[in-house]
């Protein structure tokens, strides 16, 4: 144990000597350092829509849908033309608000993921600070514009819109897209000329990566979460997936076939079966991709570490915090069929344990600017 806690403390010595050395990729306002901040800003944010959306929209919605659904059906029964496209069109209403916010959440860490990657390949973007300080810069707003936008084309719709198919908000929404793929274009534009200069041994000299126990456990773990999500995502191609795409054709077929055949119950019954059938594909699709998302969030972490100013202790209790957050809410939201709220509820506190470390480690990072800034560059 004393082993191990020496490691560690001579890990850090030799991270905060190298950044010690000069390293001027995380001076203010450099590229690096705007992108490891808007990154971590991005996803923590990110999760936070996530939560709230989970908590006062998602089933909301969900009851909402399944309601018009089952309206349509008697509306066939009746042969209420009229009726089955009203229930129909609120419908297509109720999955453009949730699409919409479900999008938002996911661009934005999404975003998130791809700045901190950004931040990761610096030293190997054979661009002066100033050119490469412009494109993260693009980056960013691109990357706040985009989900913003999205977040409002349900509210905006065509008003004011200059054209008949397209809203502002998804107008700007493309705009915000536009900027992102510039950046990143710019950003390929230096690791092709770095390539072709072949500066290796600088680039290594500027390495984000240091072997503390929390870059370690953080790399471990994720490279884990990773795998654990690849493996379930191929048992649920192998066992579930097909099996659900039928149920879904069989399911609606029978809503169609009784409701024109006016067998009311049985119509109900079929639109209950596939009100379920569509929750246990969406838990478990869900649970498959968040924990693949978490892992590969794990990961970009551990490169981040170095710039992380806390003490070593602190950064294993955000990193022991993210992983426990990164099991349990993709386990909880696999069981919520099972366990229904409970399990919606325990999810919700593992987003909020991964939201809480991510905060942590962003107030490391600000403490690192702050000293570096007020210290002309040096870390004692």
């Amino acid at each position: 144990m004393v082993w191990g806690e020496e490691m560690a403390s001579n890990s850090e010595t030799l991270a905060h000597a190298s950044l010690r050395s000069g390293d001027g990729t995380f001076a203010a306002w450099s590229a690096r350092r705007l992108l490891i901040i808007g990154g971590i800003g991005l996803i923590a944010l990110g999760m936070i829509f996530g939560d709230i959306f989970a908590v006062f929209i998602l089933h909301q919605n969900a009851a909402r849908i399944s309601e018009a659904l089952l309206a349509a059906t008697h509306a066939i029964g009746t042969q209420d033309a009229h009726g089955v496209l009203d229930h129909f069109s609120a419908i297509g209403r109720f999955l453009e608000h949730r699409g919409t916010k479900v999008d938002t959440h996911a661009h934005m860490i999404a975003f998130g993921y791809l700045a901190l990657l950004l931040a990761l390949i610096q030293p190997y973007v054979a661009l002066d600070e100033r050119r490469k300080k412009q494109m993260a810069m693009l980056f960013l707003i691109g990357a706040i514009v985009l989900p913003v936008s999205v977040f409002l084309i349900y509210y905006v719709g065509l008003a004011y819109s200059p054209l008949e198919t397209i809203g502002w908000a998804s107008i700007l929404a493309d705009f915000g897209g536009l900027l992102v793929i510039i950046a990143c274009l710019g950003q390929f534009i230096g690791l092709w000329r770095y390539v072709r200069r072949r500066r290796l041994g600088e680039a290594r000299a500027t390495s984000l990566l240091e072997w503390s126990w929390s870059s370690r456990a953080l790399l471990v773990g994720g490279t884990l979460l990773v795998l654990l999500g690849f493996l379930y995502g191929g048992y649920y191609a192998a066992v579930d997936l097909y099996a659900h795409e039928e149920g879904e054709v069989t399911t609606l077929r029978t809503i169609i076939e009784r409701a024109a055949a006016n067998e009311t119950t049985e119509a109900e019954r079929a639109v209950d079966a596939y009100g379920l059938l569509q929750a246990d594909q969406a838990v478990k699709i869900a649970a498959h991709a968040h924990i693949i998302e978490f892992g590969l969030l794990a990961m970009l972490l551990a490169f981040v570490q170095p710039y992380v100013f806390l003490s070593e202790r602190w950064r294993r209790r955000w990193v022991v915090v993210l992983l426990i957050g990164s099991v349990v809410l993709p386990v909880f939201v696999f069981l919520e069929i099972e366990w229904g709220l409970v399990a919606g509820g325990i999810a919700d506190v593992g987003g909020l344990l991964i939201i809480i470390a991510l905060l942590g480690m962003l107030v490391g990072v600000l403490r690192h600017t702050g000293r570096l800034d007020a210290e002309g560059g040096e870390v004692r």
